[in-house]
């Protein structure tokens, strides 16, 4: 059995309003931000993200908007 995004996003949509209605509004981003930054962390790890690429988007993306 595979997890598709739509599941995925759904449970984590879920998990989010969860952590928002049991702590607060600021600890559920704190919780987001963590999850994010582990993510990140972990497709570092195994070579999916590039972070040379990703500071050459921002860098772009920056540019763009001047």
């Amino acid at each position: 059995m595979t997890i598709t995004i739509k599941q995925l996003s759904g449970l984590l949509g879920f998990l989010f309003v969860a952590a928002w209605i049991g702590f607060n509004f600021g600890d559920a981003i704190l919780c987001l931000v963590g999850a994010v930054v582990f993510y990140l962390i972990g497709g570092v790890l195994e070579g999916a993200v590039d972070l040379g690429e990703l500071q050459a988007r921002l860098q772009r993306s920056q540019a763009a908007r001047r």
